[in-house]
């Protein structure tokens, strides 16, 4: 048996009436915590990328007292630095036909329909704040020649509604976060941990009251409590071991929370992203985005003939397929990522790749350089072009760059109701964390809109709410339950640590990564996936019997650390094969072979589909519960999405 059945669940939290006032509707009925009050009440919020950051920063504004922790050794250097092309507003700028209601549409549409309008349409509302807000803090974005803000392009639109700074939009945006967060460590109001992660939740009389944390460096087990806690800790791509992540991205923080009872939401939507530099070898850990940003200049193409290997410039213009300007007319090179990654594995597969591997396809600036001249190329993307010439050695001012489909983004995440509250309450979750704003697939540039806008705008409305309840029980490091979250981490280490087998953690996570890229990539189907539950569950086995963790917990240990992550991506690896087996329709960025429209994109089945899989932990080698959300539409209605 894969899974069983559970009640269906629903979001008593969102208001009805028309959806351009459920959110100020909202934030009115929400409770509030006077600021003598706030003082009292304790908020753990772990991670400090731009959804964790701005939450923190902002909830220590409010007066809470905020204890913050983090993985890396500072708060600036969360995976959000690594973001490039930019932040969606629906700001309207360019007076070119965008509003807050088909930014709505858009996101909507390019998810599939498999997400929440009220969602949607409070972080369309938002984004237009989120600007604002950036600039005060001395974001660093592109203007034009006026001095007002520049925008441009992201694939799923046909407004240029994305604001950016270059092609390090993360890492101006985090850093504006972070100096926020600092002043308020200055302030005293935020309490930071570096260099520490978390490895169990707390739950007491049903409640999220803290966690346990390990501290990287000295190896010392701490619990620390709160009145609520707060999880901004990103997606788990890296359950593919090649992604664009970095290499500490993990699932660890939800996936214990998910192990205490917060239902895990979608877990098989996961996003490739077409714009990435190709695997080069097995030597690899890791693999690197080029920014979606350029598919508006570059034009993506192979040769038209299979087994053409000459030069790209040798190839006469003729001769060249722009595959996505001839699919898809109305958008272009600037179709979702989900699509173009599909194309771009197609006519590989056709034997049209480019590159030694034959798993490649073309980015060609030529045109671009010659109607804007070379300068204003680099004025755009100076940084990203200056960073694919030092990976590659090839300079993509002279040649094409090439490009193929990578992970890149996780849709699904810890469930969570309209406040960000998951099924335990207590328990917010916030950013790519949770699932909640881009059903089965992301448009680009709106990660870090969500991110921001949980961490700055929503979040310190919905957790008040909660907060007002308070003050809860006082309770402290010898409850019973918190010693019972000690001990299971501290059992958890000790056996890691004593399998003493033959083979590292990283074989096991890169055969991991190999089982779940080829069955639960970029196209799955019911065989793929049922053999891939055998396997995954035989390398488990395997793992626990073989797994190799020199040293011991006493200190700095980065084995330890690999092995623990490793140890929950496997597990998550079962959720995600088994909600994907499942889900026996296509939709997003979840594509079953099996489900396709004659010309090949994916066929939803609205009928028996139209919900959100939210996914309840029942107990070690027991089968999950399937607890189903429906999804109701009356201002976007479904339709088979094209953008032909």
């Amino acid at each position: 048996m894969l899974y069983t059945e559970g009640r269906p669940i629903a979001d008593g939290t969102a208001p009805d009436g028309p959806i351009e006032d459920r959110w100020s509707r909202r934030r009115f009925e929400a409770k509030l915590v006077n600021p003598a009050n706030r003082r009292k009440l304790r908020v753990i919020v772990v991670g400090t990328g731009l959804a964790g950051g701005s939450a923190a920063a902002t909830l220590g504004e409010l007066g809470y007292q905020v204890t913050s922790f983090c993985y890396q050794d500072s708060p600036r250097r969360a995976h959000s630095i690594a973001a490039q092309g930019g932040i969606n507003a629906a700001k309207n700028y360019r007076n070119d036909g965008d509003s807050i209601h088909r930014l709505f549409y858009d996101t909507v549409k390019g998810g599939d329909f498999r997400s929440r309008e009220s969602n949607v349409h409070r972080l369309a509302e938002v984004s237009v704040e989120i600007i604002d807000q950036c600039v005060a803090q001395g974001v660093p974005f592109a203007r034009e020649y006026g001095g007002l803000l520049d925008t441009r392009s992201f694939g799923g639109a046909q407004v240029q509604r994305t604001f950016y700074a270059r092609g390090q939009t993360g890492q101006q945006l985090l850093l504006g976060a972070y100096q926020a967060l600092e002043r308020q460590i200055g302030l005293g109001t935020v309490t930071m941990h570096s260099r520490h992660e978390m490895l169990e939740l707390v739950v007491i009389d049903g409640r999220a009251r803290g966690v346990v944390v390990r501290d990287l460096v000295t190896g010392e087990i701490e619990t620390h409590l709160a009145d609520a806690v707060v999880l901004a800790t990103g997606g788990y791509g890296n359950v593919f071991y090649l992604s664009t992540n970095a290499k500490g991205c993990n699932v660890t923080a939800t996936w214990r929370a998910h192990r205490k009872g917060a239902y895990f939401a979608n877990p098989c939507y996961t996003q490739i992203h077409p714009t990435c530099i190709p695997v080069s070898g097995g030597h690899q850990s890791k693999l690197t985005l080029m920014s979606e940003s350029l598919r508006n200049d570059g034009r993506v193409w192979v040769p038209a003939q299979a087994g053409d290997t000459r030069p790209p410039r040798e190839i006469p213009e003729d001769e060249r397929d722009y595959y996505l300007e001839r699919m898809y007319p109305s958008f272009g090179n600037l179709v979702p990522r989900d699509i173009a990654s599909r194309a771009a594995k197609n006519v590989c597969d056709s034997g049209r790749g480019v590159g030694t591997t034959g798993l490649g396809v073309y980015l060609d600036f030529a045109d671009a350089i010659g109607r804007l001249g070379r300068q204003a190329v680099a004025d755009r993307y100076g940084n990203l072009f200056e960073m694919y010439e030092r990976i590659t050695g090839e300079d993509p001012y002279e040649v094409p760059m090439r490009i193929y489909p990578a992970v890149h983004y996780t849709m699904g995440g810890l469930w969570v109701d309209y406040d960000l509250q998951s099924t335990i309450p207590g328990l917010f979750v916030i950013g790519e964390a949770n699932f909640s704003d881009h059903g089965a697939n992301r448009l680009g540039a709106s990660a870090l809109m969500q991110g921001l806008a949980d961490g700055y705008f929503v979040l310190p409305t919905t957790i008040g709410d909660y907060l007002a309840d308070g003050p809860f029980d006082p309770v402290d490091a010898d409850h019973p339950e918190a010693v019972r979250a000690r001990a299971d981490v501290d059992d958890r280490l000790r056996r890691l640590l004593a399998v003493d087998g033959d083979r590292t953690v990283d074989s096991f996570h890169r055969e991991l990564g190999q089982l779940m890229w080829d069955h639960c990539g970029m196209e799955r189907s019911d065989a793929g996936l049922r053999k891939a539950l055998g396997e995954i569950r035989a390398l488990r086995e395997q793992f626990w019997r073989r797994v190799k963790v020199p040293g011991d917990g006493e200190g700095l240990n980065q084995a330890l650390e690999k092995a623990g992550r490793v140890a929950d991506f496997f597990e998550l690896a079962e959720l995600m094969c088994v909600d994907a087996l499942h889900r026996a329709e296509s939709c997003g960025g979840h594509f079953r072979s099996e489900s396709q429209t004659p010309d090949g994109e994916a066929e939803r089945d609205d009928e028996r589909f139209s919900y959100v899989a939210a996914w309840e932990f029942a107990g070690a080698d027991r089968p999950p519960v399937l607890h189903r959300e429906d999804l109701t539409f009356s201002y976007v209605h479904p339709s088979q999405r094209s953008y032909k």
